[in-house]
């Protein structure tokens, strides 16, 4: 991709990320609306649990299921043959 083809995707990301963020309306965290019920907060510890370490123990589940179910026995690289001359 040459210079000028690389400016004007940049120029297009930015403008594009700038007219969402100018459109966007902001959320209004501070006022209720009628019937909110947030309930109680999370904790440090619960917030860490559920955000890092539920996702994190799901990873390694599935990935040690991938690799004790996979039943391909090429395990070894493939040696390339020399070419006879």
């Amino acid at each position: 991709m040459d210079k000028k083809n690389a400016l004007r995707a940049g120029a297009l990301a930015a403008g594009t990320t700038l007219m969402m963020l100018l459109m966007s309306s902001p959320a209004l965290a501070l006022t209720r609306d009628d019937g909110d019920d947030p309930g109680p907060g999370l904790s440090v510890i619960e917030t860490l649990g559920l955000f890092v370490v539920a996702p994190t123990v799901l990873f390694l589940v599935i990935a040690g299921l991938v690799m004790v179910l996979d039943r391909s026995t090429d395990r070894q690289p493939k040696v390339k043959a020399k070419a006879k001359a």
